[in-house]
């Protein structure tokens, strides 16, 4: 039962992409996206992962948007001022700037949205983004009331936001779609019901229409976007499965004109048979496997945490397991991030025999291995070979070296999102993240004490949380960079984490796509693609 449940949207979406697909007659261009897993919400401020972001990133706008090459750009603010002490930025909105039911987009909708965020009523994972904002921590903790917020509408199109203190980051996040308006008059007709098809109002160059749970979210052009003469697709749709191999199968087939990564169980032959479609380039992201610090085998166990992270022998896992020129390295910042230099630790110098080595001394020293107590704890990860076949890599590396018993508990995406929000694994947990703006600390913020869910390992260091707050206050760039840097030293120390290698996308894309780029955060916009067959 099981089996015919799962089969019966997926053949329901390729026999929908296929009917699209074969309708010249209404010279409709449509676009079949690959995007993995289900998102995890159509709610612009709840959805966490990247399938979610997808979608979002073609039915929202926010103040700033991506460019063709995936750079920050004006989007809804046409432009706007910084006060010379760095605490108040005023933005100036576009006129034309339209909800999809024809409404204007006010700056009253930016502020109805930015308290919404940061409102604990509304339980976003991604509050902590706004908290740069004038009273927005202290809301987020219940501490202040909604209407403290430093965020005001001078006018319908003149936006004022004020800052706790300076922030040199603030304005590149807010490309970020956790700072995208919803309309407010929309929100409150629905309630929670404003993300189903057909009540949903959206700012973007698309609007949703249709969405069938472990299938596909269809949209379709938003005749009200400002920009909407420039936009060649007519029609996108965002198939979901949990298999890269399904996903792989349909692609070859033509059932999809995209897919986000290709699986690693299948780069071998993709290479002699389809080398010309593969679209493989680093992103500024990386994927690890969190560490439970809350309950579990390895919460009190530093040595040990040190020790699996220096026994991962990362070049054998990306030349010979995942094969797709990820960069194999143990740091936590990715290459890419203009001035910002990785910090100047002993064991980031070594060969992989000495960090075995190394790893091997720390198990001892933590009592474990031939003669001391057994080493024994469980990954749990998403429901996906190419996942699976890194994942049983690293458990031998870990078993062979430190002798270290080691169990794999796969879950469908939104279970392991869940069960790691609430440190509900019983070791580590397989992660990947993807910078949401160009700045370390879009990737240290995930440890910090206070962020809630999004610290999926329940790291708490207060001298680490009192280092990033130092990096923030501080004014000149050269200096931020090299205490955010400190910060890092200080986390692959600690060692809530395990760095398996910084993240490339694996994209396959049909030559009938134009306009795909290599986005430095793996977005590419619809509205800036067509198909030509």
């Amino acid at each position: 039962m099981r089996f015919v449940r799962r089969l019966a949207p997926a053949i329901a979406a390729a026999a929908l992409a296929a009917t699209l697909t074969a309708a010249p007659a209404f010279a409709e261009m449509v676009l079949n996206r690959g995007n993995q897993a289900e998102p995890s919400s159509l709610d612009p401020h709840k959805g966490t992962d990247m399938q979610s972001a997808r979608i979002g990133y073609d039915l929202f706008e926010g103040l700033l948007t991506f460019a063709p090459d995936g750079k920050a750009i004006p989007g809804v603010a046409e432009r706007w001022e910084i006060s010379a002490d760095g605490l108040t930025y005023t933005f100036f909105l576009r006129k034309d700037a339209k909800w999809s039911d024809g409404t204007p987009v006010t700056a009253e909708d930016f502020v109805f949205s930015w308290r919404r965020l940061v409102d604990p009523k509304t339980a976003s994972d991604y509050a902590y983004f706004l908290w740069p904002v004038k009273n927005g921590e202290a809301i987020s903790n219940g501490k202040a009331p909604l209407d403290s917020m430093g965020v005001v509408a001078k006018d319908p199109h003149t936006l004022v936001v004020t800052l706790e203190r300076p922030t040199g980051y603030f304005l590149s996040s807010l490309i970020h779609r956790m700072t995208y308006p919803v309309s407010k008059a929309n929100v409150e007709k629905f309630g929670p019901d404003f993300v189903k098809p057909g009540n949903m109002v959206s700012n973007g160059a698309y609007r949703m229409v249709e969405a069938v749970p472990q299938a596909y979210v269809k949209a379709v052009k938003n005749p009200h976007f400002r920009e909407a003469s420039t936009v060649k697709i007519d029609t996108v749709l965002y198939h979901h499965t949990d298999s890269q191999e399904t996903e792989l199968r349909r692609f070859r087939a033509g059932e999809l004109d995209t897919l986000q990564m290709a699986p690693v169980t299948q780069i071998d032959w993709l290479k002699q048979n389809m080398p010309d479609v593969m679209e493989f380039y680093p992103v500024l992201g990386i994927r690890y496997l969190g560490v439970n610090m809350v309950k579990g085998p390895l919460a009190n166990e530093p040595k040990v945490r040190l020790a699996l992270a220096l026994a991962v022998d990362r070049e054998t896992l990306t030349e010979k397991v995942t094969k797709a020129g990820e960069p194999p390295k143990m740091t936590f910042i990715p290459d890419g991030i203009p001035g910002y230099q990785s910090p100047d630790l002993p064991f980031l110098k070594m060969t992989q025999a000495e960090r075995d080595a190394m790893a091997k001394k720390l198990v001892a020293e933590a009592g474990y291995g031939p003669g001391g107590k057994p080493l024994a704890f469980e990954i749990m990860h998403a429901t996906n070979e190419s996942t699976r076949k890194t994942m049983v890599a690293i458990a031998s590396m870990w078993q062979q070296k430190l002798g270290a018993k080691v169990s794999l508990n796969n879950q469908e995406w939104k279970v392991v999102l869940q069960k790691a929000g609430e440190k509900d694994y019983n070791g580590l947990v397989e992660l990947g993240w993807i910078g949401d703006f160009p700045d370390p600390y879009t990737f240290m913020k995930l440890f910090l004490g206070s962020v809630g869910k999004m610290n999926r390992s329940g790291y708490k260091n207060a001298d680490y949380d009192a280092l990033l707050d130092k990096a923030n206050a501080t004014v000149d760039p050269a200096e931020r960079l090299k205490l955010m840097a400190q910060a890092e030293a200080m986390l692959l120390q600690d060692a809530p984490l395990v760095v398996q290698f910084h993240a490339t996308y694996r994209n396959l894309v049909h030559k009938h796509v134009k306009g795909w780029f290599e986005s430095p955060m793996g977005v590419q916009p619809t509205r800036y693609l067509s198909i030509q067959k």
